[in-house]
């Protein structure tokens, strides 16, 4: 599941909790989301190394100043919210944002769509390991790598910022670094395959698969809950 993710969020930019968070809860709620931010967290790195000339860094900054206030969210909704109940939020504004994106909304990554979507990464994203839509959303109109390197300087930070807010609420521990360490060899080889994949989706074909990619991820996350 984690070489899928891995293999999906290197050659579209997002898409590795989307894809492995919703079927690895099944087999062990205790891999979300704190060993899959971690996991993440390394591919991002590695994403940033790949392409790093092509990071639009204003965005990553303003995406991030809508972060902090979406990470205390999401810290909060983790602490006091049913499990179920979160994640079928999360799924639903995910699918609305891709439906108006395919009927007439043209999202553009300007300061204010960026802070927004940075709240509503911060609160998904550390509740349930799954920011990647709303910021990857308004960049759906840019060139793969542009996409991609944004998208994994934005997740380093991020996904560091979200770690960092559920270790002060005691929510992270040893077992959720062990885990993480034992899915990295995985995530390594899915980054390696993406090479091939990211060349063949650059062009026409990269905006339909990070509307795929959104849309699949939010539907497992409502099949998950049901």
């Amino acid at each position: 599941m984690i070489l899928a993710g891995a293999v999906v969020q290197g050659a579209v930019g997002f898409g590795m909790n989307l894809v492995a968070a919703p079927l690895l809860v099944l087999l062990d709620p205790n891999l979300v989301p704190v060993p899959m931010l971690l996991v993440g967290s390394t591919h991002a790195v590695m994403s940033v190394l790949r392409e790093h000339t092509h990071t639009d860094w204003p965005g990553v900054g303003w995406a991030m100043l809508g972060r902090l206030p979406g990470t205390v969210l999401g810290v909060l909704a983790v602490a006091t919210l049913p499990g179920r109940g979160l994640a079928v939020v999360v799924a639903a504004s995910v699918l609305v944002c891709v439906a108006l994106s395919v009927i007439t909304w043209h999202p553009r990554p300007e300061p204010r769509a960026l802070v927004l979507a940075g709240v509503a990464s911060g609160t998904f994203g550390t509740a349930a390991a799954i920011g990647g839509p709303p910021v990857a959303l308004l960049y759906q109109h840019s060139a793969g790598s542009t996409v991609r390197a944004t998208m994994g300087a934005y997740f380093v930070l991020g996904s560091g910022l979200s770690v960092a807010g559920l270790a002060v609420a005691g929510e992270v521990g040893a077992a959720d670094v062990w885990a993480a360490v034992l899915l990295t060899p995985f995530l390594l080889a899915g980054f390696a395959l993406s090479g091939p994949a990211r060349r063949w989706l650059d062009g026409r074909w990269l905006r339909p698969a990070v509307l795929v990619v959104s849309a699949g991820g939010a539907v497992l996350l409502i099949l998950r809950s049901l």
